[in-house]
């Protein structure tokens, strides 16, 4: 009895040593998310179901099934009940600020020079800037997008909108040869970028860029300093190229024929810093040169149909490796800034172009909206897929609402089905900055407000033009 007994409590003492051994062996993170739909978006395209994700600070440290929930303790564990988990969407081309014009001339031909220009000559200026980019970043976050590429204005109060919101952001100061808000003209803009690049160079979560407007709105000069002080500063560039008719026609005149791809190559500008949106008029020779230079490019479908202009041959440049992902472009040409509500458009319309229903297939648009852009945007290296050692830039997309059930085929449900409002939660660097669709780190309602009362200058400045259009 008493050896039954010694053996007895020699196995219970054994027992809690390895009980207290693998306690002790689970590693502390600060946050983990269980239960979840996880789609990885890395080179094998894996999905995890009753996957796990593990957050320790600002990266990611573990992916994988449920076992591997049981190797860590976590300050906050997140079951999602089976919704899917996937890296945050990636806007690679927008104008945030212009959230104060939207549904302003619409259907205006000829709109940039003929009304959008005029009207920014009246109302752009810092507090505009700061009230249209904090609403552009509401929307974005709560659309499930993590990080956006931008070309504007003071960007440096775009950057102070980004930092406060917690989001990721390549923001680019435009330089044009015209008298615009902030620079008289090209050479003031430049020094209003080079002032910017200085004081957010070693941000975080924002990366200082250059951003001519486009070949057509500034010199062959001015693009050649452009990219020169961006590789002496190891910075982007951003611009606007093969975009329309009126680009052609001015590069071609200006540059014996060559198409605007072929010009910005001719003078040493298409690189591997430059992010070229649009990119519609492009020919097979000017794919070569983009692939060779490693330019990144945006694919903005909602705006490019919605302005006639055409459909770029984005399918054609992914599938031959071209560094694309998708973009929204500003909130005056395609209206809304998530990208996740360009999916269905971006799915079909390639499909109609090409007259193939089997082309741009779900797991292609998925693609191009996350490791896609981050390769547009050369930031591969750290965001766009779930994968250890990457920024824990996630989301969390509901699987729940009516829209999207049933769900046998997540790729599927997210390009047809889904809609920004499907998007839960939104987490940047391993920081919470939407739960639940609550905002975290700003006060969405006065941000709101602020913009509807910003809207009553924006009617008065309209009205006084002429313009009857709201």
């Amino acid at each position: 009895m008493f050896a039954s007994n010694n053996i007895l409590n020699k196995t219970l003492l054994a027992a809690s040593i390895i009980f207290a051994t693998s306690l002790h062996a689970a590693e502390q993170v600060d946050l983990m998310i269980t239960d979840a739909t996880v789609l990885t978006m890395n080179s094998e395209k894996a999905i995890h179901e009753n996957g796990t994700v593990v957050i320790k600070g600002n990266k990611i440290i573990a992916v994988g099934d449920a076992k591997l929930a049981q190797q860590y303790q976590a300050n906050i564990v997140m079951d999602v009940d089976g919704d899917i988990v996937m890296p945050g969407l990636i806007n690679t081309h927008t104008h945030a600020s212009m959230t104060v014009f939207r549904s302003l001339a619409d259907d205006v031909p000829g709109r940039l020079h003929r009304y959008i220009f005029p009207l920014e000559k009246k109302l752009v200026s810092r507090d505009m800037v700061r009230i249209g980019a904090n609403l552009g970043n509401l929307e974005m976050v709560k659309g499930g997008v993590t990080t956006y590429s931008d070309m504007y204005y003071f960007e440096d109060e775009v950057a102070k909108t980004v930092d406060k919101i917690g989001m990721r952001a390549i923001l680019g100061e435009t330089v044009i040869k015209f008298p615009v808000a902030d620079a008289q003209n090209a050479q003031e803009g430049i020094q209003y970028a080079l002032k910017f690049i200085e004081e957010y160079k070693d941000h975080p979560r924002i990366t200082p860029a250059f951003a001519p407007h486009a070949p057509y709105t500034n010199t062959t000069e001015v693009l050649q300093q452009i990219t020169k002080l961006a590789k002496e500063h190891n910075v982007p560039v951003l611009i606007h190229l093969a975009e329309s008719d009126r680009e052609n026609e001015k590069i071609a005149a200006r540059a014996d024929g060559k198409s605007p791809v072929e010009y910005m190559d001719s003078i040493g500008s298409l690189d591997e810093r430059l992010v070229a949106a649009h990119m519609i008029n492009v020919s097979e020779s000017d794919i070569e040169l983009v692939k060779k230079a490693g330019t990144g490019v945006a694919h903005n479908m909602s705006a490019n149909i919605k302005s006639a202009k055409g459909v770029s041959p984005a399918l054609k440049m992914y599938d031959e490796d071209i560094r694309i992902g998708l973009g929204t472009d500003g909130p005056m040409s395609g209206n809304t800034l998530s990208t996740i509500d360009e999916f269905n458009q971006v799915a079909k319309v390639h499909k109609l172009v090409n007259q193939d229903r089997g082309a741009m297939p779900p797991v292609k648009v998925i693609d191009m909206a996350t490791m896609g852009a981050a390769r547009a945007l050369h930031m591969e290296d750290k965001i766009g897929s779930l994968e250890v050692g990457k920024l824990a830039d996630v989301i969390v997309i509901d699987t729940k609402a009516p829209n999207m059930v049933p769900m046998y085929n997540p790729y599927s449900v997210l390009v047809y089905s889904a809609n920004s409002g499907n998007v839960r939660h939104s987490i940047v660097a391993g920081k919470v900055i939407m739960q639940d669709r609550n905002m975290l780190t700003v006060n969405e309602k006065n941000i709101i407000e602020e913009a509807i009362e910003f809207t009553k200058k924006v009617r008065q400045t309209v009205i006084e033009n002429g313009e009857k259009v709201i």
